[in-house]
């Protein structure tokens, strides 16, 4: 990959050359940050927590109060130019990710 794994500040691209599996040719990818989406109220483990909360007992699980960690994977999303298939890079631990032109 193209990022160095210790460094806490790193510029990427807008833009690299990765293979793509559908294309199956190296092809222009743009590069953008993974957000995590919008959780569900109805899905079933909101439910289970929500129902475990009632009653007496309060909260089930311990909650994290304060952070161990002083950085944040960053994972990166490569969306290909041609088929719009998009990849997945593995997170890497960083303080700050800049995309550069």
């Amino acid at each position: 990959m193209w990022l160095r794994w210790n460094s806490m500040a790193v510029k990427v691209p807008e833009t690299v050359n990765v293979y793509c599996p559908k294309c199956n040719a190296q092809t222009e990818h743009k590069v953008s940050l993974y957000r995590k989406g919008k959780e569900r109220s109805l899905a079933i483990g909101a439910r289970r927590h929500e129902r475990e909360l009632h009653g007496y007992g309060g909260q089930k699980y311990p909650i994290q109060r304060n952070k161990a960690k002083t950085t944040e994977k960053k994972t990166l999303v490569l969306t290909c130019s041609k088929c719009g298939r998009k990849l997945m890079r593995e997170g890497v631990r960083l303080r700050k990710l800049e995309l550069v032109r």
